[in-house]
């Protein structure tokens, strides 16, 4: 395959490339060299745009349940007449910031009118995965989230979602569902959305919307909550329309091309339901909403999808890139569709590694005769979530580049570690009703704590900016008072073991040694042939496994330099990790913490040498 810095890439600018550093005292302030430009003070002024420029452009679409060889589409003109109908109809029911939307279902058109409908209004809204409600067993986070917002109106796609409504809506509020009339529940009060969006607007909804402005409260989105309750972060009108803005100078070819997009990223996150969901929005493209997903069950509608709808950006998490690369192995039209028209490659959610990236590069090649930029960045939900982009196609796994226009970081040192802060336009003024976590949030001059961790990609040139270091409440001493820095631990696991494992959560706090627990990806069973019908634990035991577990271990020992990054002991962990204690979320990304936590028992155990089927690093 082509060297990376001699390889020929689809056009694609970087619209920030500089870096200006200063220093100020054990803190460096880190920029770029531009200011960011001006933006619209709400969302709503881009909606009214695109309708009366384009009303007949597709802004969302959606595969017909009736027929699924047909895409429904929402048009710009059709997404302002009911965001119009909706509004009205929630300032019909007095909603505001204290008794707030929420809507508990997947990512759907009603999903997207509903959000369009209360922002037009004011209403704050709040997407809720919908896994706290159809996996989650005790409804723990859902009740939470309930007890946090006091929702005004509560609304699910159907009767799917009967039990977690019972369970944990207040009996006199309002429920809203697309299918099913007033009888669907007997325990609330049931409105179709049909009945919502045959509300005609009135001179009071256009007051509404001209009242809102850069510091209306859009929506609230809750952290994992992995390690305490999940917390409601404020998002506002102007961190949405900054964050857009600083996308668009960041890839400034959003602006020469509406972006079309295939995405399953769920709404209830930062990056499906704030960059995604409002970049077709502010850019006047179109999302196709994929109802795939990287799973074994549902990655074929995910290629369906991709085979008849060319993007022109594609954003997954790595576990999903692996699964298309396979896919395109033997399936060549896919790869002719997906590459087409396609601009950028973005990942987010865990490290990408290389071996992955460059089978994507390989097969665009095959494809193209030349390689389509692969992409990432740094960012969280109270960022909006774009903080931070790389600055050349020339990326590797862990670079995550320069500050967005606007945003100023600053590197402050956090132990052995340097953890990035962030102050911008972008940034969250806080979280819903917690005081007590807004405060924690914000150091003395006002930069927000992220907990993330970076280290110059290359400190004699900083204009090729950040690379990520981990996260500074992951690491550890072992015993001998030797730290471990995880991230980039974690990352070379991981990176070693491609494709068979999904992660690696990292063990030995005040130990003598450093251990893993393993997290297998699908493609583990590769190794012996076993259906997907054989228990995790048989493919975890066959002797093929082992010793592959038990080469990587020993392949990793041979490029450690010390105790820190040796990896001496690892299991893997074929339990399910649950949603519940927060170990899982719903786009598959895994926390270290909340593993460690709710698995100490298996921990203990493999470091006292109480676990079978634990790889051992054999020393001279």
């Amino acid at each position: 395959m082509t060297a990376p810095h001699t390889a020929r890439y689809r056009h694609f600018p970087f619209g920030v490339t500089q870096a200006v550093v200063r220093h100020e005292g054990s803190d460096t302030h880190l920029r770029c060299d531009q200011d960011l430009q001006a933006f619209p003070p709400r969302m709503t002024d881009r909606l009214h745009a695109w309708a009366e420029r384009q009303p007949d452009t597709p802004l969302y679409a959606q595969r017909d349940p009736a027929d699924r060889s047909r895409w429904q589409h929402l048009s710009f003109g059709g997404a302002l007449a009911a965001a119009r109908q909706i509004g009205q109809a929630l300032l019909d029911r007095g909603l505001s910031a204290e008794r707030p939307l929420v809507i508990l279902s997947e990512n759907s058109l009603d999903h997207a009118t509903l959000a369009l409908g209360a922002m037009y209004a004011g209403v704050p809204f709040s997407a809720i995965s919908p896994a706290y409600s159809l996996v989650s067993q005790d409804h723990g986070k859902l009740r939470h989230v309930m007890h946090t917002l006091t929702p005004g109106l509560v609304y699910a796609a159907d009767a799917r979602y009967r039990a977690a409504i019972e369970a944990t809506v207040p009996a006199d509020t309002e429920v809203v569902l697309s299918e099913g009339g007033a009888d669907a529940l007997a325990s609330h009060r049931c409105t179709p959305l049909s009945a919502l969006r045959a509300t005609a607007p009135t001179p009071a909804l256009d007051a509404a919307m001209r009242a809102t402005g850069p510091d209306t409260i859009v929506k609230f989105l809750f952290t994992s909550g992995s390690t305490n309750l999940p917390k409601a972060v404020i998002t506002t009108q102007r961190m949405l329309c900054a964050n857009q803005q600083q996308i668009l100078q960041s890839m400034p070819i959003l602006g020469q091309e509406p972006p079309v997009l295939v995405d399953w990223m769920p709404w209830n996150h930062t990056a499906g339901g704030n960059h995604n969901f409002f970049m077709a929005l502010y850019n006047g493209g179109t999302l196709y909403i994929d109802e795939g997903k990287p799973t074994p069950t549902l990655l074929g509608e995910t290629l369906r999808n991709l085979r008849e709808v060319a993007p022109t950006w594609y954003f997954n998490v790595p576990i999903g890139y692996e699964a298309i690369a396979r896919a395109m192995d033997t399936d060549p039209q896919l790869r002719r569709n997906f590459y087409a028209r396609l601009s950028c490659q973005l990942y987010s959610g865990a490290a990408l590694s290389q071996a992955i990236q460059d089978a994507l590069h390989r097969h665009a090649e095959a494809a193209l005769g030349e390689r389509v930029v692969m992409t990432a960045g740094l960012g969280m939900t109270e960022s909006s979530p774009f903080a931070l982009f790389v600055t050349s196609p020339h990326t590797r796994a862990g670079e995550v580049g320069l500050p967005a226009a606007g945003l100023e970081v600053k590197l402050a040192p956090v132990g052995e570690k340097t953890e990035i802060r962030y102050r911008g336009p972008n940034i969250t003024p806080g979280y819903w009703r917690n005081a007590e976590a807004t405060e924690a949030a914000f150091d003395g001059q006002g930069f927000f704590r992220t907990g993330d961790a970076v280290a110059w990609i290359d400190p004699s040139n900083p204009h090729l900016g950040l690379r990520f270091d981990g996260r500074t409440a992951e690491d550890f001493k072992l015993a001998t008072g030797t730290f471990v820095s995880v991230g980039p631990l974690r990352a070379r696991i991981v990176g070693a073991a491609a494709p068979y494992l999904q992660d690696a959560v990292i063990t030995g706090l005040n130990r003598n040694e450093v251990g893993a627990l393993l997290i297998p990806a699908p493609a583990l069973r590769r190794l012996t042939g076993d259906p997907e019908s054989v228990p995790l634990d048989t493919v975890a035991a066959d002797p093929r496994v082992q010793r592959w577990m038990q080469a990587l271990v020993q392949d990793l020992a041979a490029q450690s330099t010390g105790s820190a990054n040796r990896l001496a002991l690892a299991h893997l962990l074929t339990a399910p990790l649950s949603i519940d204690t927060g170990e899982l979320t719903e786009k598959g990304s895994i926390n270290q913490r909340a593993v460690l936590k709710h698995r100490a028992d298996v921990v203990d155990a493999l470091h006292e040498g109480r676990l079978s089927l634990v790889a051992r690093l054999n020393t001279p």
